[in-house]
């Protein structure tokens, strides 16, 4: 306990000794130093010197939030379509049953933009943070653990906090399965006639190719290289890469896992500009939920990942003492064509309509 009466380092006095500015200094401390283009090399001598000097943003922004905002963020890479904007409603409800002010954001899956976001939520005293579906959740979790603030992942797993996510693998394996049963005996699937489009290099888009592959091996005897064409999660590229197949092959192929909604939206694009019965053999699977793609005239069979078991889950774990960085799966569920299933907000409450003439 030597240093025990030592007067700990400011901003101020981090800045003398480091020859660089407070703003420098602060933006190495609070995570947002990437965003400002400072040399990584600036950032570790700062951090260096803040941990010789005794200085912690950790303990200065604890004693700052000693009374609690009652305000919870959620972060997410985008709202526009139905798994997010489940996901959203359902934190929304669990936050408000606890009597607190939920804030919503997305960061248009910019690694940038989302350390800029945490850091803009962070200085409205938010008491904490989940993450869902970031593209950088570590560097995320710098900035929240610069400032003291509790967080978790959500969707997306990170290597510093837990995460609660879907089964990908699981997902992928059991649409892939539903997919290959649907077709009759007569007129089987060859490992040639199966394709997945979308995803990109994250942990979701890898465990879902990792159950597609490993079902078309086990049950078709084959799996190409060349049936996977990952495209990200936009429309148009989406749309793009069914032409390029469509011009190449002269047909789609009859069996065709789509990752996500976004790019299901794509393949209606491309189906739009061609006649329908071009399409008549074609069973797919989408790996998300919407209910009226249910209806489409050709079979689509879809994964709802379970929103709220991974709600309830995240804020069970975040309010556990220093729970590990472990990830926590939850088991989606496997939709058959033409279901319509409830929405998360159903069970949660019900909404009085004013009542009006017959």
């Amino acid at each position: 306990m030597a240093n025990s009466g030592k007067k700990k380092a400011t901003i101020y006095d981090l800045s003398v000794l480091s020859g660089s500015s407070p703003s420098t200094v602060s933006a190495v401390l609070n995570g947002t130093w990437r965003k400002r283009r400072i040399k990584e090399s600036t950032a570790e001598f700062i951090r260096s010197l803040a941990e010789t000097h005794q200085y912690t943003a950790n303990r200065q922004a604890r004693g700052l939030r000693s009374s609690r905002s009652g305000l919870v963020g959620l972060l997410l890479p985008v709202h526009d379509n139905r798994y997010f904007s489940s996901l959203a409603q359902t934190f929304e409800a669990h936050v408000r049953s606890k009597g607190q002010c939920p804030i919503v954001v997305s960061a248009s899956r910019d690694p940038e933009e989302e350390r800029k976001t945490a850091a803009t939520l962070i200085s409205y005293s938010i008491d904490e943070l989940f993450i869902c579906g970031a593209t950088d959740p570590d560097g995320v979790h710098e900035v929240c653990e610069a400032a003291g603030l509790k967080h978790i992942n959500i969707d997306l797993p990170g290597t510093k906090v837990p995460s609660v996510i879907s089964d990908n693998f699981e997902g992928g394996r059991i649409l892939t399965e539903a997919i290959i049963r649907h077709f009759p005996t007569d007129r089987p699937l060859g490992p040639n006639d199966l394709y997945l489009f979308g995803g990109r290099n994250d942990h979701a888009s890898h465990e879902r190719i990792r159950g597609f592959r490993a079902v078309k091996k086990e049950l078709l005897g084959g799996d190409p290289d060349e049936c996977i064409q990952p495209t990200g999660y936009a429309a148009n590229n989406a749309r793009k890469a069914f032409e390029a197949f469509y011009a190449r092959c002269g047909k789609l192929p009859r069996g065709l896992f789509v990752n996500s909604s976004i790019n299901f939206e794509g393949l209606l694009r491309f189906m739009a500009e061609h006649p329908h019965d071009n399409f008549t053999d074609l069973v797919v699977g989408c790996y998300d939920y919407d209910p009226f793609a249910s209806f489409l005239p050709f079979p689509v069979i879809m994964i709802r990942q379970d929103v709220e078991g991974m709600i309830a889950k995240a804020f069970e774990v975040i309010e556990q003492p220093r729970a590990a960085p472990r990830i926590h799966l939850v088991e989606p569920e496997l939709v058959p064509p033409r279901t319509a299933l409830t929405g998360p907000l159903d069970a949660l409450k019900d909404i009085d309509l004013p009542r009006g003439k017959p």
